[in-house]
């Protein structure tokens, strides 16, 4: 017989092979097959120039759209600047894709509200990042006085229903870089949900149980979180494990177990405040593998894969594509998607690397084995 389970997203198929043996009838699962509406990417580094064009292949097989993070050198700080990222993105895409890339400006403290209305106007460009200056990569040109500098463009925002992306946390040397994302709850979001409360903000890549219980905590609809597969997996072993691991290095850094657990909990609960952002970050081997080596973890080739793993676990595949495929374009109030995307349940293994003329890059469980295998579109 054909054993089939039904779920509220599809059918999870278990066909079956007949073996004969002692008398006996045995069945031997052969395929697993899941179909989920195509997936999104809101929080995606995509870099530019030969770096663009190597990685962005990876993200528009996988996912329809993504949210682009601006910190390039130069930042992306105007619309103008969004506008021409956004072609030079789309001239990177292989010729039969349709993936859209939605544009994001990168919030400094000379940001006019009139830039927030040109942004808005223009139709690319979907939300404002907001980086604490010296926070991660290329942050050196952020935020140093968020209420003092930026409170009429945050104004302007709420006007214009634009979404403000927070990198959540701070960077006072003398708070510990485990605690940052706490002391930034308390320091920083809590004042300005207090003082904006129809601003819409998104936790991006929520690392700890602090983040969890506040997004659980705000209205649902005006704060919400983006949660990578490595804060889902990983926890901060991984960073020291057999010796230093500089491709598990990512900001916000790994945690304590015990906050990996409680992001696991969210995500697979069903609740709408959390939706998929892989916060996927490719930097050259040369420069994770060095005496300061760069923060990010390289994840679009397999982010589906893990996700999936990671709902799998926890008895929740029926969840797996509300987080992936609709919490974020509905936060977004943007529509979903209509196509489909199929994962079967066939293992394969990571490449090791992937090799360009200008270097090579270290994907997210490089050379390990994979139990499941998105369709690629």
């Amino acid at each position: 017989m054909i054993n089939t389970r039904v779920l509220p997203i599809q059918a999870l198929k278990f066909p079956t092979t007949k073996l004969e043996g002692s008398n006996q009838l045995r069945y031997k699962e052969t395929k697993m097959e899941l179909t989920i509406t195509r997936p999104d990417d809101w929080h995606l580094h995509l870099r530019d120039g030969q770096l663009l064009e190597a990685v962005v292949p990876h993200s528009a097989s996988h996912f329809a759209r993504g949210i682009v993070m601006p910190n390039l050198k130069p930042p992306i700080t105007t619309t103008a600047a969004a506008v021409a990222y956004r072609e030079s993105i789309l001239k990177a895409l292989p010729s039969s894709s349709d993936f859209a890339p939605l544009m994001t400006l990168y919030l400094t403290d000379t940001t006019s509200p009139q830039e927030i209305k040109l942004a808005r106007k223009s139709g690319v460009v979907f939300a404002v990042k907001l980086y604490p200056a010296g926070a991660t990569t290329n942050s050196q040109d952020g935020v140093t006085d968020l209420f003092g500098k930026c409170l009429p463009v945050l104004e302007e925002m709420v006007e214009q229903n634009m979404p403000l992306l927070v990198h959540g946390e701070v960077t006072d040397p003398d708070v510990d870089v485990f605690d940052r994302e706490k002391v930034f709850i308390e320091s920083v979001l809590q004042p300005l949900i207090q003082r904006l409360p129809q601003l819409k903000i998104v936790m991006e890549h929520i690392t700890t149980m602090d983040a969890v219980k506040f997004v659980e905590s705000c209205e649902e609809g005006s704060v919400a979180a983006t949660v990578t597969p490595q804060h889902l997996l990983l926890n901060r072993n991984a960073l020291f494990q057999g010796g230093l691991q500089p491709h598990n290095y990512c900001l916000p850094v790994l945690k304590r177990e015990i906050h990996r657990q409680a992001i696991v909990s969210a995500v697979t609960s069903g609740n709408k405040r959390f939706f998929l952002g892989t916060d996927s970050a490719p930097h050259e081997k040369r420069r994770k593998e060095c005496s300061c080596g760069c923060a990010g973890i390289y994840s679009a080739p397999v982010a589906l894969s893990l996700y999936t793993k990671v709902f799998e676990e926890a008895g929740a595949l029926d969840k797996l594509e509300a987080f992936t495929s609709f919490n974020g374009p509905d936060f977004y109030g943007l529509p979903r998607n209509t196509s489909k995307t199929k994962l079967s349940r066939t293992s394969w293994t990571v490449p090791e690397c992937f090799s360009f003329p200008f270097g090579d890059i270290i994907p997210m469980f490089a050379g390990e084995t994979l139990e499941w295998q998105p369709s690629l579109n």
